[in-house]
């Protein structure tokens, strides 16, 4: 249907130009009679057309201006005014045209997603593999990508892979992802074959969720509502009192034919749609797919902006943030290798993120043997012959749970931290932290929002308080609103409504209600539900909140754009009616005047297809490349930020031996305070190119102050004789070991928000270059 309608367009663009231009061609050759016929014919195809849309209007009781343009004609056929009347025929056919290949400029690059649906698969079983329908794969299932193929579902990567994401993130280059990597489905491989675990359905998963979203955005962004319908009701009886008053003054129906020429509000037709378009697709590129031209004019509007918190404000995932062992026997990193090396079997997203946490740290994992899974406790296997156990401490530790037990679950009760217990040869070794934290983009896009105009922003949540509160300090909410239920949620919201333009952001199931309580509601489809992308209005594909900013940014451009066009165009079309009245303008002057005006405001809205301000800060390709070399040594010295608050918490008085301090103070020296030496030297200035000097100098002080607290602990140290240690000692030992983890951890959350926020998304790759989980795929 699109495809004939937009045949039909071109035809009759086609053709009125024809005619116009053979009559213009056949008038200087002085065939003045044939001329006219040509015209004449080219002014009645245009008569044709303004009638049907005049009388669809009139069908669906709606006020239009095409009316003005069904009386310009016939008052050309009326007074003889054939060339203005074809004239007017090719503004009206190159409007539609215009606007015509705009609208399917926006469908197409939405509907590219359409055309690379994958509809098979490659199942490895006992058999071998297996080619099955998309839909039959199921979560736990081993799937193998081929060479070109678009991943199917949602998984986990047993095998490291090159992926092209650019359908799902724009980014044009290929990603490399180690083993333990998360895939969404969409990406293409642009590897090798590769073996990943499913964890979700293909119906659940990303890119199923990207089609359907597209299908509902191509549904409803067509037709746009015409600002010079919503004027008509002005513009109409405007235009007809002053083409009648003309007539009546100077006794001359030309003068009224004139008057109606120029009034024909092409300005209106053209250049607040093209503008709106074009706002849409600048918005797609950026990965935020707005449903329309009306949703566009809204999200321009909004003063108040309203979050959830899972998945908005924070990952929405769990996250690895500590790892505690039960004794020396076993480190961090072997205890944390040997365990991802188990979960890697695992679909359940603890074991996703112990997995993740793993392969960023560049352990090497294996694939285990023997794994049983024990459904609601945890799971166990074999990995290098030894047989290792996952999951609750209740199947894990037995009571009486010894001291250091105790001291995780005392942790993770303070933190709102979640909790894995491990055990290796049937002891207990140790426990995993595991928690939901704050998107280090977040507090960017706050600010971004206020800059966009946004006045308040408010946490809505249904999770407990003090979590909630956390998370608005951290962010910089205006107030934090917990513990709702999706009713109490909309009561809010309607609370808002009737202040200001509303806009509500969340991910969850539990939010679409909320969604489409707003003027606006925004998705996360990176990683939220169904449910949510087809309540909102605004999608976002991307798993970068700060695009939001951004996208509010084009849409008040685009209704910038719109308005000056509009504004401009119908002023000038104002003064050519006041000198057509006057008699000062032909018709068939006015006409070519009032073309000219036409392709002055197109050009004017065609300005919002241009890049414009954005709250993205892009960096230089030198300096992506730094800072993604800093982050991952920043990541590796996570691990050491960890060990200080486990030394921390082992030194007692009543068994005096600093011996792990010392060993500690080490790794102090020649792992962290190298890291953040080189932080300071590379990455402080690598912000200051990109925000500016003022945005490091919180990052230089706290640089100081690690280096001053190393020192003071190197000091009291060379204090102490051997290692044993003086109950005093030990206690300012103690205290300035929790004063260096204090200092780190809100160094480390600067970092984030300042620097490492800046960075595109790129998966960590092993330090050593090695492959974790083994071999090829054959």
């Amino acid at each position: 249907m699109e495809v004939v309608q937009g045949r039909v367009v071109l035809g009759l663009f086609a053709a009125s130009t024809l005619l116009l231009s053979v009559g213009v061609l056949l008038w200087l050759l002085e065939s003045h009679g044939a001329a006219e016929v040509s015209w004449v014919v080219g002014t009645a195809v245009g008569l044709v057309v303004a009638l049907v849309s005049t009388a669809g209007a009139a069908r669906r009781h709606r006020p239009t201006v095409d009316v003005i343009a069904l009386l310009a004609l016939g008052g050309a056929l009326a007074v003889g005014e054939y060339f203005a009347g074809a004239m007017i025929t090719t503004m009206l056919a190159t409007g539609q045209l215009l606007e015509s290949r705009a609208e399917a400029r926006a469908r197409r690059e939405l509907g590219l997603l359409l055309e690379r649906s994958p509809r098979t698969t490659h199942r490895r079983g006992a058999d071998g593999l297996v080619e099955i329908p998309v839909d039959q794969a199921v979560p736990g299932d081993t799937l193998v990508v081929r060479t070109g193929e678009v991943v199917p579902v949602d998984g986990r990567l047993l095998t490291a892979a090159t992926l092209d994401e650019s359908a799902l993130t724009g980014e044009p280059l290929p990603v490399d992802q180690p083993a333990g990597g998360i895939v969404r489905s969409g990406a293409v491989n642009a590897g090798t074959a590769f073996d990943l675990v499913a964890t979700a359905t293909a119906a659940e998963s990303t890119y199923a969720g990207l089609v359907r979203l597209v299908e509902q955005a191509q549904a409803s962004s067509a037709p746009f509502i015409r600002l010079a319908d919503r004027l008509a009701v002005v513009f109409v009886p405007l235009t007809l009192l002053l083409a009648g008053g003309a007539w009546a003054l100077a006794g001359d129906p030309v003068r009224a034919v004139a008057v109606l020429v120029v009034a024909t509000p092409c300005p209106l037709l053209l250049a607040a749609p093209i503008a709106y378009i074009s706002g849409l697709a600048r918005a797609t590129r950026i990965g935020v797919v707005i449903k329309g031209g009306g949703i566009l004019e809204r999200l321009a509007a909004a003063r108040v902006i309203m979050f959830d918190k899972t998945g908005t404000l924070t990952r929405g995932r769990p996250e690895l943030v500590g790892v505690v062992t039960a004794d020396d026997d076993l480190t961090a990193d072997e205890l944390l290798r040997l365990a991802a090396s188990l979960d890697q079997m695992s679909p359940h997203v603890l074991a996703t993120a112990i997995v993740s946490a793993a392969t960023a740290r560049g352990l090497v994992l294996v694939l285990p043997t023997h794994v049983v899974e024990h459904h609601g406790s945890g799971v166990r296997g074999v990995v290098d012959s030894r047989e290792v156990a996952l999951g609750k401490r209740s199947w894990v530790v037995p009571e009486p749970a010894p001291s250091w037990a105790q001291r995780v679950r005392r942790r993770a009760s303070l933190d709102g931290s979640m909790t894995v217990f491990v055990s290796v040869d049937g002891r207990p070794a140790g426990a995993f932290l595991l928690e939901d934290v704050v998107r280090p983009d977040a507090p960017r896009m706050i600010h971004g929002l206020r800059e966009a105009g946004i006045r308040r922003v408010v946490l809505i949540t249904g999770d407990r308080e003090d979590s909630a509160e956390t998370v608005g300090r951290i962010v910089g909410t205006d107030a934090v609103r917990a513990d709702c239920s999706p009713a109490e949620k909309l009561a809010l919201i309607e609370a808002e409504r009737a202040e200001d333009v509303v806009m509500m952001v969340g991910d969850g199931v539990n939010d679409a209600p909320a969604l489409a309580a707003a003027d606006v509601g925004v998705a996360l489809a990176a990683r939220g539900s169904t449910a949510s992308s087809e309540a909102a209005d605004v999608v976002l594909t991307v798993d970068r909140v700060d695009a939001l900013a951004d996208a509010i940014l084009i849409a008040q451009r685009s209704r910038r754009i719109a308005r000056q066009a509009v504004g401009i165009g119908m002023g000038l079309s104002l003064v050519a009616m006041a000198a057509a009245a006057a008699g000062f303008l032909p018709p068939a002057v006015g006409a070519v005047l009032q073309e000219g005006i036409d392709v002055l405001a197109i050009g004017l809205a065609l300005r919002a297809v241009l890049p414009g301000r954005t709250h993205t800060v892009v960096l230089p390709p030198a300096d992506v490349t730094i800072g993604h070399e800093l982050l991952a040594q920043h990541e590796a010295s996570l691990p050491i930020v960890e060990e200080i608050r486990a030394v921390a918490d082992q030194v007692s008085t009543q068994e005096p031996d600093v011996a792990p301090v010392r060993r500690l103070l080490v790794r102090l020296r020649t792992d962290l305070l190298t890291h953040e030496r080189a932080d300071q030297s590379q990455l402080v200035p690598l912000v200051a190119r990109a925000l500016g000097e003022t945005a490091t100098h919180a990052l230089t002080r706290t640089h100081a102050e690690i280096e001053h607290q190393v020192a003071r602990l190197a000091r009291l140290l060379d204090d102490i004789p051997g290692d044993s240690a003086r109950p005093e000692d030990l206690v300012e030992v103690r205290r300035l070991l929790y004063g260096l983890y204090g200092v780190l951890r809100l160094h480390n959350a600067q970092e984030d928000e300042t620097a490492h926020s800046l960075l595109p998304p790129r998966p960590t790759v092993p330090r050593d270059g090695r492959r974790p989980g083994g071999g090829d795929v054959p």
